[in-house]
């Protein structure tokens, strides 16, 4: 039976995996989240990230999309994650990058298992 800690530590993985499309993604949520009580503006963002457009308006929808953040005023986000244990995950995250980002990174980058009965292999190809 696996130990508390080899449960935390596969629920942590199964979040970031399944969060972030993109390390943008992380490095956009742990910006927010570092200063809660801020409205971050798309502006605000790009300027802190030195990141594209592109870029932070897709960590934007991932984020909103995973009940981290949240849309107020004058189109600015703000983390408000939509329980306790998602706040308890981003915190998880937060220590885990800060003490190995490489292995953060390899996790969020790493490529997600194809869904049952879907073909990757295009030699598997076979047209009907």
């Amino acid at each position: 039976m696996p130990s508390e800690k080899e449960l935390a530590e596969k629920e942590l993985a199964g979040f970031l995996r399944s969060t972030f499309g993109s390390i943008w993604s992380l490095e956009s949520l742990l910006l927010i989240a570092g200063d809660a009580s801020r409205c971050w503006t798309r502006a605000d963002l790009l300027a802190a990230l030195r990141a594209s457009d592109l870029v932070v308006a897709q960590a934007i929808e991932e984020l909103g999309a995973a009940g981290l953040i949240v849309a107020e005023r004058d189109d600015c986000f703000r983390f408000a994650p939509a329980s306790a244990a998602l706040g308890a995950l981003v915190l998880a995250a937060q220590r885990r990058y800060a003490r190995s980002p490489g292995a953060v990174r390899r996790l969020i980058v790493r490529p997600r298992p194809a869904a049952r009965g879907v073909r990757t292999d295009r030699r598997d190809y076979r047209p009907q």
